[in-house]
């Protein structure tokens, strides 16, 4: 995978756990795609569980950068209702989170910023609000 990773310019991620309910939405979206959906040759999609730190580090290191990069994982969001769709921005994620291994208490808030910044990369994080906490 980390070849075709460095090599499309569209790449989804579906982060989460599917052992802890909510935070099995990025894999389920990804999985329902994959099933579902033909996909063109651009872009790759994968259920990256919660190891998508070390798939945005290769990125950050790598020479090569993909265009657009979707992020689907589960969100918590005051105000919100469990269920929810939402979009966030890498700003909207929480400081106190950056080192945790999941997008509601996310990863990689730099490796985002520095691939949006330094690479050029867009980034964009889609979830569904969780129903409690995971």
């Amino acid at each position: 995978m980390i070849r075709d990773l460095l090599k499309k310019p569209i790449l989804i991620f579906g982060c989460g756990n599917i052992l802890f309910g909510d935070d099995g939405f990025g894999p389920a979206v990804v999985d329902r795609l994959l099933r579902d959906h033909a996909l063109p040759p651009a872009v790759l999609a994968a259920d990256v569980g919660a190891s998508i730190e070390d798939l945005l580090f290769d990125l950050v290191l790598s020479p090569d950068k993909t265009r657009h990069m979707f992020i689907v994982d589960a969100l918590s969001r005051p105000g919100a209702s469990p269920g929810d769709l939402m979009e966030s921005d890498i700003e909207d994620l929480p400081a106190n989170k950056s080192g945790d291994f999941c997008m509601h208490q996310f990863p990689s808030v730099n490796l985002l910023r520095e691939l949006r910044v330094d690479g050029g990369v867009r980034i964009r994080i889609l979830g569904v609000q969780i129903s409690e906490i995971i």
